[in-house]
């Protein structure tokens, strides 16, 4: 009994236990499953309608168009600034097809099959007109050739391997134009849809020709806001809230922004830096003008340039080159010389000029042998033969070969960097070789009977040696500079402490406000990602930490003063712009109460208005009035209702000033003949411009997540 009491005396202990138990379990069931949330989050580009889209997917497309550009413009390679347009246009691509195809499934509106064949069988569109498959003939996209590709496809994977791979390319290339002409071609009905739903008709075809057409003339006064001191308007905060309260959707935004300042430095050469580049370079000229191999003399100055050894067009070389080596004489060596646009030094030798072929049409055959002496002695025979009169063609057919001719263009070689010693005997030989003349060229592997047919488009060509550096920071420099800028940050944790002692350290605080979350970067600065993500996973009034970023030359520190998150903008971040709009308001009263009450022009110019005629007035285009420097579509609206003769009934509120007027004539536009026909569609036109203004509205509704900054 003892022990069953001393049981009953630990029950509040049990329970308590127990209940921190279940309590850490089932805490620990939420923990795990909130970070697998958390982790499917971040790993998601964006959200469309509740439709999600992962980076590999993301990635999955933008590969695609990559693909799409190598095929229709010959693009292996994209800058930066290229790659971010492309990643732009494939997320806006994406947003639009999910937006409009779920706007199409409500409707019921598809593209059939039956509809792509027609497009392919009409063969005019101009995205089918960019494929391989047209016929050259007649223009247009054949149909035929594309069925017996998708033929050969099927086959050609197990019989050709080899060739299977520039298929794949193709076939693919051919499902992103079969999936684009869909999408385009779902886009356009629904865009079809909207606009026939705005109908013109012949009343409203003749109201829209006569606001084009019928010229008015009026006798104008005016009184600028600028004749009204500002410090003579007072402007408080509740003026400013009811502006605000007036024009609240104006201010509303679709995605989150947030306000910055920011510290960034640019780690510059020293002069230690440059000097000991210009004794790189004073060394390599004297080098080249004694007569040192240019190979070796520019590999030991690191040259940017390689040194090929081949005649070279201008396209081959950069411009500052191309531009200098006009001037030169042949055997020639410079000075070094900056180049400000590049930011490089350079020393130029002009070794040759020469007038020589831009395109070769050449033949060739290849000889071989057991060994060297034997294909030498095999290609002595040959090109005597050839020499003596011998048929190139049934020459070659002997050894297997067809003997066709080809062309060698400057541009198939002039931008490799590397060539082996064979290659340059084979290209100098191209280039150097008249019309029809023959040469047996020996190589490592055997030799080559070479015979130059044709010679086109004579250009100057340069073999010159180039030696161009970067004028660059050395690491001790950059060491300094990284230094001197981490013990700024690490003494200064607050923006407070930031902007006060900035000019101190030699630093400015720079703004930057409504940086938006689909921006590429920070201030225009490269490879801020990392600072993207600080700054829209941070808190107003935190400091990031030191970010080297840019071309491996930037610090950078930021510091986050506000957060303006989807929805109505608050009113005191719009505090300037709503003050312009009461000042406008509240000078328009000033000069409102000179005019009111004035019957004519005369008594408004005796409250010192200025007076114009101003004529040639349409409803459709806003008067221009030469007294304020604006255009005032509120004086059309006006001019519409009135009649030759009347004079406003009220002061008319512009953009620069106040005003009245009197409307002196109206007539229609010389030469202006009423069709209806033709006005009709053009107000068509105009409804389907405004349809396609949708996309907007779409995007509104969809409550679109974009998180691009997070990995792009």
């Amino acid at each position: 009994m003892a022990a069953i009491g001393k049981i009953r005396s630990w029950g509040p202990t049990l329970v308590v236990v127990i209940g921190l138990a279940l309590f850490a379990f089932i805490a620990e069931e939420f923990f795990r499953s909130w970070q697998s949330t958390s982790n499917e989050q971040r790993q998601q580009v964006g959200e469309v309608l509740g439709e999600k889209v992962s980076v590999q997917e993301f990635q999955a497309l933008v590969d695609e168009y990559q693909d799409v550009l190598k095929m229709t413009q010959g693009r292996d390679n994209l800058n930066e600034e290229e790659l971010n347009s492309l990643k732009d246009q494939v997320w806006n691509t994406f947003v639009q097809n999910t937006l409009i195809q779920k706007e199409a499934e409500k409707l019921g509106l598809t593209v059939t099959d039956e509809e792509l064949q027609n497009m392919m069988r009409e063969g005019t569109n101009p995205m089918l007109l960019q494929t391989p498959f047209v016929n050259q003939q007649t223009g247009r996209f054949d149909v035929a050739a594309l069925t017996k590709f998708l033929d050969d496809y099927k086959t050609v994977q197990t019989q050709n391997p080899q060739l299977f791979e520039q298929y794949q390319t193709l076939y693919k290339y051919w499902q992103y134009v079969e999936k684009t002409l869909r999408q385009q071609t779902l886009a356009m009905k629904y865009q079809n849809l909207l606009a026939a739903c705005l109908l013109s008709n012949p009343v409203s075809a003749k109201a829209s020709f006569d606001d084009q057409n019928k010229e008015s003339t009026i006798l104008l006064a005016s009184l600028p806001y600028s004749g009204v001191n500002d410090n003579d308007v007072k402007v408080e905060d509740a003026d400013l809230k009811a502006k605000y309260n007036e024009k609240k959707e104006q201010f509303k935004q679709e995605i989150e922004t947030r306000d910055i300042k920011y510290v960034a430095f640019q780690v510059l050469p020293s002069a230690g830096d440059r000097a000991e580049l210009m004794k790189t370079m004073n060394e390599a000229s004297q080098n080249l003008k004694a007569g040192m191999e240019p190979a070796e003399v520019v590999r030991k100055a690191q040259s940017q340039v390689a040194y090929v050894g081949l005649p070279l067009t201008r396209a081959a070389l950069p411009s500052d080159i191309a531009t200098k080596v006009d001037s030169m004489t042949v055997g020639q060596t410079t000075e070094p010389f900056e180049t400000r646009s590049d930011n490089t030094l350079n020393v130029v030798k002009l070794i040759a000029k020469n007038q020589l072929p831009d395109s070769v049409e050449y033949r060739i055959i290849q000889i071989g042998g057991a060994d060297a002496d034997a294909a030498r002695k095999t290609a002595d025979s040959v090109y005597q033969a050839l020499k003596g009169g011998a048929v190139f063609d049934s020459i070659a057919r002997k050894y297997g070969q067809e003997g066709n001719k080809q062309w060698m263009t400057s541009a198939m070689y002039q931008n490799s960097t590397v060539l082996d010693a064979d290659t340059k005997n084979y290209l100098k030989t191209l280039n150097t070789l008249g019309k029809d003349q023959i040469q047996n060229l020996e190589l490592t592997q055997g030799n080559l009977i070479v015979q130059v047919t044709d010679r086109r488009a004579m250009v100057d060509k340069f073999d010159v040696a180039v030696v161009k550096h970067t004028i660059d920071f050395s690491k001790q420099t950059y060491s300094e500079a990284y230094n001197k800028f981490s013990q700024y940050v690490s003494e200064n944790k607050t923006l407070e402490e930031l902007e006060q002692n900035a000019a101190k350290f030699g630093y400015q605080v720079m703004e930057l406000p409504d940086l938006a979350n689909n921006a590429h970067n920070v201030a225009g600065i490269r490879s801020t990602r990392e600072a993207m993500k600080w700054i829209f996973d941070a808190n107003a009034g935190q400091v990031s930490p030191l970010y080297e970023c840019g071309n491996n030359d930037r610090l950078l520190v930021v510091a986050l003063t506000k957060i303006h998150p989807v929805g109505y903008r608050d009113w005191e971040s719009l505090k300037d712009m709503l003050r312009d709009e009461v000042l406008r308001d509240k000078k328009f009263d000033v000069l409102a109460s000179k005019l009111n009450g004035v019957k004519s022009v005369a008594e408004a110019q005796k409250q010192g208005a200025r007076v114009d005629t101003v004529s040639q007035i349409t409803f459709s285009a806003p008067v221009s009035v030469l007294a304020t420097s604006s255009t005032e579509p509120a004086l059309n609206g006006v001019i519409a209702t009135m009649k030759p003769g009347d004079f406003s009934k009220k002061v008319v509120k512009g953009m620069g000033g106040a005003y009245v007027f009197q409307l002196l004539a109206q007539q229609d536009r010389k030469g202006a003949k009423f069709d209806d026909k033709a006005q009709e569609q053009t107000l068509k036109m105009q409804a389907m411009q405004a349809a396609g203004r949708f996309m907007q509205e779409l995007y509104q509704k969809a409550e679109v997540k974009d998180n691009r900054y997070l990995f792009f």
